[in-house]
């Protein structure tokens, strides 16, 4: 058996014991998150946060715009910076459950690792994608598994829990993809930029932007805040606005109105029409057959 594989094995045990019973799990390591499905999900929009995730079994699909991720047992998946997604479990059973673990951070603690371990990240004239997968090193499993532990002996987590996690972001630098990590904590680069940008339209997805204004926060031209914005997200800004709204109003007719008009305004939608052809597009039935579906399941 390989060390990798022992590693994930360790990983899985540990995950086990803390995911009872199926979902995702906070834990008392502040930012980490245990995940255990043991069957086939739906599909699920959600806006994903500024986040590290590794499976260790089972297997995952991701959508970020037009393009998939699909991960399984020793690979991880990193969003950069937040990205409405749509995410499915597609191989899960009850004896052989998909478990994952998630950890988040923040640009902050991406650039204090960039300090601490000396990796010289300068501006980057070419951004890259926000969102990556990786094959998950010896390195970088056993500092995973090393965070997992503490969960066992709680008293370490105030010593140990943060030099773990910047042991498992420095790992990430390191890898392949490691620039577009970096891109997000440098000052003044065209990816932190964009985050800037990112971050108003989640702020206030329901309001009408210009995309001027968006290019003059940004500091760029409108094409250049196209371009830039697209190689980050996958989608234009226009088209992240719309998926953020869309996202909202499927949470909220699940979980609190039946008033389809009523939720098409409050996400900013000034046209029923408009939206319900939207929602139809994006989830693949409108509004209301869709919320029938779903709360039979």
């Amino acid at each position: 058996m390989s060390e990798e594989i022992e590693k994930r094995y360790e990983l899985s045990k540990l995950i086990q014991r803390n995911t009872e019973p199926d979902g995702v799990h906070p834990t008392s390591i502040p930012s980490l998150f245990l995940i255990r499905e043991s069957a086939i999900s739906e599909p699920v929009a959600r806006v994903n946060e500024t986040s590290f995730c590794i499976i260790v079994q089972g297997e995952k699909e991701v959508w970020l715009g037009e393009e998939c991720y699909q991960y399984g047992p020793g690979n991880y998946i990193v969003a950069s910076v937040e990205l409405p997604v749509t995410g499915q479990v597609i191989s899960a059973t009850s004896q052989s459950p998909y478990l994952a673990l998630k950890l988040e951070f923040t640009p902050k603690e991406i650039l204090d690792a960039l300090h601490e371990t000396g990796i010289q990240a300068g501006k980057r004239r070419h951004t890259k994608r926000a969102m990556f997968i990786g094959e998950a090193s010896s390195s970088l499993l056993d500092a995973v598994v090393r965070l997992a532990a503490l969960l066992d002996t709680p008293k370490h987590i105030p010593v140990f829990a943060s030099l773990y996690k910047r042991e498992i972001l420095y790992w990430v630098l390191q890898g392949p993809n490691g620039e577009a990590l970096q891109q997000m904590a440098v000052e003044g680069s065209n990816a932190m930029r964009i985050r800037n940008v990112i971050e108003t339209i989640i702020l206030d997805f329901e309001k009408t932007f210009r995309i001027e204004e968006l290019a003059e926060r940004a500091n760029m031209s409108v094409s250049s805040l196209h371009r830039h914005f697209k190689e980050v997200t996958a989608m234009s800004p226009i088209q992240f606005q719309k998926q953020l709204r869309l996202q909202e109003a499927r949470r909220l007719l699940l979980a609190e109105l039946s008033d389809v008009a009523e939720v098409a305004y409050r996400v900013g939608y000034e046209s029923h029409p408009q939206f319900t052809r939207e929602y139809t597009r994006m989830f693949g039935s409108s509004p209301r057959a869709d919320m029938n579906r779903l709360k039979k399941i």
